[in-house]
Parts: structure tokens; sequence; C-alpha cells
């Protein structure tokens, strides 16, 4: 197996084609990427950008460069010594456009005598055996139905149009003397309400998207069918590795895993697997780990001051307080307590139980084995069935199980559930022996079931909700988790390496709710938490909103991102209100909440007092919020297993969530840095950091607006990464003494020692590293600055002279 040394991840989408990744493969070579690591690439739905929904599996996408595009790629790295690694997305594909999905196209003209009846999800047995389509503005526009004849389609087909969507017409069910009513009643397929999706659907989707239908990939002809393709790129040596999209919603992600890694010639993968703290992979899956989300929580805590806890949990509590008053408050919160993330997310999780996926619960309870009877004897009654499992699904403390091994999440999940809803302790009885059964069609559903609760539930709910510190409301993370300290942070990482030692490691992804480097700013908020308080109540009064806590997240996103555009700016707040579904909601929009919503953004930019307190606290902050996305970049690139470096974070990085994650990236402002960079290191070997280097530590954001000093830290460390893997060998911390020893986060790698910064805000108030120091066991030189440190005792103001970071390698390779 050939593991990579490290990955650069590209968003391929026509305005970034396969062809233009090749020919930035020179520059992620000279950036010291090992590999290129690339979204989904066969055909998707036209103008996706993205990738992820997927409409032909057979080919890859001429949009995005197609086959000539992707051997382009593929030559490019591999005569460079890199490698390629491929997004792949086994669970589901895009059927938002039928005309464009042959699969579905086959399934809805020909209903179960479909080849395809099997590889769709459907629940044939519910809707009159008929595909239900949430596609209508109401029950009554089947009026709007129009018969487009052979003659006239570009299918060469009799179609059905409503609007512009197009739908085939079943063989011998038009006739010139149809209506197109007549016609709709003929189909495999029924066009309904798109409120219906809520509740009537009878195919699984992906999450809540009902242009993401459900693949059952468990059965081998499906599996070869929609991998072909994949596997050719395998054999023929076009791509090197995959990364398995949401493993979770397959039948049996381990067994999946298994096929795919002998079919793939036990080619290296990782799934996008979301963990708990404490959760492990399952035993025995066949991949190297995961795609980096458990890393970045970890990393992400250590800039968390636990001081500043208390006063940003009070000025929770006040602004849940004020919400209480308009009635925008959690239920359970009050003005005197923060609010629990525990009792948020069981809310907002049986929210979407009995809400958005009501459906597959509906689905779940209408596959209780009949007969199945409460303790009383009595037959469990589908409605009660369907009530209990909503609960097991709100209680579920993970993403979901991989029985029989994890077993105990579901016993936890049913102590929980019988303390919340002690009516239903006798349900719950019934169902937990067939829920425990591996060979239960019942739960094999659940456990594809609980995953898309847990992430539209918590990830798209509850971390819109749960604002004390939005730093920490980040994929892969439990923002009730609020700090960790350095101890704990070097116990996870040796374990990291005893376990998974080519899992990958990431700061930023396309999912991430907030860039790497916003997150790094907004953590500073906890080392001035009294600060940041009376800044909001000043901010309330000002540009004040009736949701406090979603005023507290708009402006934390403000201050992380800022200067950042007003358009850029109100599509954030529009997404992140609306996804709280507190205030506003996406099917039900609050044009009053909305217009004072989008008067706070306005009063950033016109209100002169708004905008005065911002850019002063910004100013005062920014400093610490650069030394944290240094020390951040640093240890991600440096820790146990593959760093990945997502698309143009090797500069400073001030996106938000998605689609404002997906932006275009300047690679040609990157090229020219690098090469000043280097350039700059190469005219003066003596000069320390070349011409990243300055005036000191401090005055980062001054001296360095375009983030040079962040691409010196992350071409350094890649490179010595690729070029010296011999380097990398163990992991052990790095213990220093003296008055602000608490403030240093370091570890050996083996000939390698990184020293980072944390808590920097503290750290100057207490002036400063002072005599704090640590010990080299040999003579060893910064990779950063140049600069050569003896063994023994060295003073960390000394090794952190010139930036919050150093990487520091042994001088003499016999040493």
């Amino acid at each position: 197996m050939r593991i990579p040394r490290s990955t650069y991840r590209l968003q391929i989408r026509p305005s970034l084609t396969l062809n233009d990744a090749a020919s930035l493969v020179d520059y992620l070579k000279e950036l010291g990427a090992d590999w290129v690591y690339i979204s989904p690439v066969l055909t998707a739905e036209e103008g996706s950008d993205h990738g992820y929904d997927v409409t032909d599996p057979s080919a890859v996408d001429p949009a995005r460069g197609g086959p000539e595009g992707l051997e382009a790629l593929a030559a490019a790295a591999h005569s460079a010594g890199m490698g390629v690694l491929a997004d792949i997305v086994p669970n589901h594909m895009g059927v938002a456009s039928p005309p464009q999905n042959p699969w579905w196209w086959s399934l809805l003209k020909e209903g179960r005598g479909s080849k395809y009846a099997e590889a769709f999800d459907v629940d044939w047995d519910f809707g009159g055996g008929k595909i239900r389509i949430p596609v209508l503005g109401d029950a009554d526009e089947l009026d709007r139905l129009v018969v487009v004849p052979a003659s006239d389609s570009d299918s060469g087909e009799a179609e059905l149009h409503y609007y512009e969507n197009r739908y085939p017409v079943a063989p011998g069910t038009y006739d010139d003397d149809a209506d197109a009513k007549q016609v709709h009643a003929r189909q495999h397929y029924e066009l309904v309400d798109w409120r219906a999706a809520d509740d009537e659907l009878n195919y699984r989707r992906f999450f809540a998207v009902n242009t993401l239908a459900g693949v059952r990939v468990e059965i081998p002809w499906v599996f070869d069918e929609s991998h072909a393709e994949i596997l050719r790129w395998i054999r023929e040596g076009l791509v090197d590795g995959l990364r398995i999209d949401h493993p979770d919603g397959l039948a049996d992600p381990g067994g999946y895993l298994d096929r795919l890694r002998t079919e793939s010639g036990g080619s290296y993968a990782l799934v996008e697997k979301i963990l708990e703290p404490g959760e492990r992979l399952p035993q025995g899956w066949e991949c190297e780990g995961t795609s980096g989300y458990d890393a970045l929580a970890l990393v992400d805590r250590l800039w968390v001051d636990p001081d500043g806890q208390k006063a940003l949990d009070a000025l929770d509590a006040e602004l849940r307080g004020n919400a209480a008053t308009s009635g925008t408050a959690e239920p359970g919160s009050g003005s005197t307590e923060p609010v629990s993330w525990q009792h948020m997310t069981h809310g907002t999780k049986r929210m979407i139980a009995e809400g958005i996926l009501r459906s597959e619960v509906l689905r779940l309870a209408r596959q209780v084995p009949a007969g199945t009877t409460l303790p009383s004897g009595v037959e469990l009654e589908p409605g009660t069935a369907a009530d209990a499992l909503a609960e097991l699904l709100a209680c579920f403390p993970v993403y979901r199980t991989y029985l029989p091994e994890h077993r105990h999440y579901l016993e936890e999940a049913v102590q929980l559930a019988n303390g919340h809803r002690p009516d239903l302790t006798g349900p719950i009885a019934a169902l937990q022996p067939c829920l425990e059964d591996p060979r239960s069609a019942l739960a094999t559903r659940f456990q594809q079931t609980s995953g898309m609760v847990m992430a539209k539930g918590v990830e798209d709910t509850a971390f819109y909700r749960y604002t004390r510190l939005t730093s920490l409301t980040e994929v892969g993370g439990d923002p009730s988790e609020f700090s960790i300290t350095p101890e704990e942070f070097h116990r996870q990482n040796a374990e990291r390496l005893t376990r998974l030692p080519h899992s990958m490691t990431t700061l930023s992804t396309h999912d991430t709710k907030r860039g790497e480097d916003v997150r790094a700013r907004i953590s500073v908020l906890s080392e001035i938490a009294d600060r940041w308080g009376d800044t909001m109540r000043q901010l309330q009064e000002l540009a004040p909103l009736s949701d406090g806590p979603l005023a507290n997240l708009l402006w934390q996103a403000v201050v992380g991102a800022w200067p950042a555009s007003r358009e850029r700016l109100h599509a954030y707040a529009e997404k992140a209100a609306r996804e709280a579904g507190n205030s506003t909601l996406w099917t039900a929009p609050d044009e009053e909440f909305e217009a004072d919503m989008h008067a706070l953004i306005d009063a950033a930019f016109d209100h002169p007092e708004v905008n005065r307190i911002l850019t002063g606290l910004v100013a005062d902050i920014d400093d610490f919020g650069r030394s944290n996305s240094l020390s951040a970049k640093l240890i991600q690139l440096t820790l146990p297993g593959v760093p990945d470096v997502y698309q143009g974070t090797e500069l400073w990085e001030d996106s938000l969530v998605d689609p404002d994650n997906r932006r275009p990236v300047d690679f040609e402002e990157r090229r020219r840095l690098l090469a000043e960079l280097d350039r700059a290191a190469d005219a003066s070997a003596t000069h320390p950091g070349g011409a990243a280097a300055a005036t000191g530590a401090s005055n980062l954001a001054q001296r360095d607006p375009t983030g040079i000093s962040k691409l010196l830290v992350t071409s350094r460390a890649l490179r010595l990464r690729r070029d010296r893997p011999e380097l990398f060998t163990g992991y052990n911390a790095v213990t220093a003494t003296g008055s602000a020893a608490d403030h240093l986060v370091g570890f050996y790698r083996g000939a390698v020692i990184t020293l980072a910064t944390r808590l920097p805000a503290g750290l100057q108030r207490r002036g400063g590293w002072g005599g704090t120091a640590v010990v080299l066991p040999v003579a060893m030189r910064d990779e950063l600055t140049g600069r050569q440190y003896a063994p023994g005792q060295n003073q960390l103001a000394d090794l952190l002279a010139d930036y919050p970071v150093a990487l520091l390698v042994v001088e003499d390779d016999s040493q």
C-alpha cells in the first residue's frame, strides 16, 4: 500500500477542472504536498459545485474535465512523484433532474420492473407501490402537468413535465385521449406536495435531502456497477487511494470496506466518519482511519482558556434569559443557568425525528416485526412504536452502532430514553431485542437512520443554537467539552500514533462551519470573556436582536471573519438563523425578525459606534488570533497521521459555512508568494525566516496581512514530512520549566520538535516567556528561521523570538 505523507484538498468543479488541477501540481509540489486530494469527479447534477450528487457513476464528469482531465492530473501528479486521493460517494445518487440520472429514469419509467428497482432503497409496500416524489407547490398543482409526446421531447420518449421538471412516461400509459393527470395516475411514481417529504416519502434519502436518493450498495451487482469506473482508476494507476463519503448511511459499512479493500488491491482508504469524544472506529474496518474531524476537534480545544468558561456561561444564560422574554428560548433554559448541551441536543434530535425525518421514523415503525408485543402481552401499535423509536434516536449518544460490536451504545440510548419517557419503557423493551439483532431488518435500518438524526439535529440545528463559544461548534466536536489540557492532548495523540498512524488530520474542510483562522480568532474570546460580555451587551443595545443566542453567534462570526464583505455576512446570517430555527425558518421565514437580523449586519458597517466597537476589538485580538492560527497549523501538520491542507488555507483563511468556504482560491497569488518566500530564504540563509520574519513574534497581523508567515509554516512542515519521513517516528511531550510553562504546547516526533504558543493573550498579560525554558537533547535548527540552538536549556524567548511557533530538527543526523 502506498501511504501519503500529506495531502492537499482541491474542490473540483466547472470553475476548477481536473485540467486546472493538473496545472497546479507544480505549485503543490513546491508547497510540499505529497498527494493531490480531489472532491468527487463522477458525473454529477449539471451545475453542481460540489459533486456529491452523482447522476452517472460510469464516467468522469465532462464538466469537471472528463476522463482526459483525470488522466492529465494523474500524469502530472505521478511524474512529480505525487499520488492522487479521490473522494467517492457510495451512499446516494443525485435525482433532482431525472433525465440526467439513467438509473433513476429507469426506475421511474419501469417501477418494480426496472433493473434499478433493487438498487434504490424504496419501500414499495407503502404509497400504493409508487415512488413518491415531493416536488409540487401544493397538491392542486397536478393541473400544471403537461404531456410532451415523444416527437417533441429531448429523450425521444413521451414525458410528463411539471414546469422545468421532466419525468418519463411508462410504455402503454399514454394515448391521445388521456390528459396529463390521467397519464400521471398510470405511472410508477406519484408527484406529491413538497411538504409531504416530512412524513410520506418511501425512499431513503441522504439526510433530509429529497434530491439525493439512497443506494443499496450492499447488493453485489449494485456495488459492481456503481464502482466499475472508480476501480478502473485504481487498476489503471490513475488514483492511488480513496476517501469514502458518509459510510454511516450504508447498511453494512464494514462489509463494504472489506469488498472495497479486496477490489482495490489493498489501496489506501479513509472514511468520512464523525467520532464522538471517546468513540473509536470499529475494530476490523478495512481502512486507515478517518478524514480528520476528530483531530480538528482535539487541536481546536488547545486554544480555549478554561478560565473563561464561567463568564461565557453567565453571558449565555443572560442572553437566553432575554430570549425567553421574546419566546425564542430553548426549552429548559432560564436566565440564571447556561443551557445544557445534552438537553438541547435531545430536543433538537427529537424535533428532527418528528419533523423533516418523520418519513424515516415511520418506515422504521413499519419494519417492526408483526406480533411484537409489550411486556403486558398487548401487541405494539405502529404509532407507539414510532414514538419509542423517535425517542431512542433522540437519545442516541453517537452517530450509529455497528452491531454486534457497539451494542453498548444502544443500551445507553435505552437507559436515557426510559429516563426521558417513562411512559415508553414497555414499547422500548419490546423493540430492544430486535434492535440488538444484527440480522434484523429493523436493526439495520435503525443504524442507517440514527446518523441522519444526529447530523440534522446536532450539526445543522444545535450548532446554530449553542452559541457560548462558536469556535467549538464544529463538525466532529462536542461543544460542551470547553477546552483540553496539554496533558490530555498528548495522551490522545500518543494513542493515535499507536492505533491509527495513517489517519488524516485536518483543520478545514468543505463542510466545516467556520474556517480555521476564523475559529482561531474566536477562541481568543475565551481569554477576554468579561470584555466579550460587556461588548455583547453594548452591541445588543445599539443593534438589538430579540434572539440573544443568535445575536451572540452572529457577532462572533463577524468578529472572526472581519473584515468581510457585507454580502458574505448577510448570506451567513440568513443561513445561520434559518438553520437554528428558533426565530425564523427556511420553510416559513419571519420577515420582521430577518429584517432586524440584517440590520444587525448592516450596523457593523454603517453604525459609527458599532463599527468602532467592532474594529477596536478585532484590532486588539488579531495578533492573538494569528498566533493561534500558526500554532494550530504547525501542530496539525506535524501530529501523528496524514495532514491535509484544504485549498487556500496556506494563507489566512476567513471563510464561514458553505458555500462561503468553497469560494475560488487565488492560486497565482499563492504561487507568487511561495516563490518570493523561497527566493528570500535562498538569498540570505542567515536572515531568520527570509521574507516572512520581521521584528519579533508580536504584530503578526500588521506585518503580515497576506499570511506569508502561515505559508512559511505550511511549506516548511509539509516539505519536511515529505522529504524526511524518517525523522517523524514517535510521540512524546516536551516539558517546559518556568512561570509561563503552561502556555507552551510541544512534542517530540523522533528527531523533530514542534513548539507552539497556547493562550497568547494570557501570555502577554503575564509579560511574555520570562525565564521559561525547554531542554534540547542535541543541537537543533529551526526550519522556519534557520536559527541554530545548542543542546541543553534554551529560553523560549529565544526559540520563539520570530514566530509563536518553532519547528526544530536535529542538526546532525547521526544524533
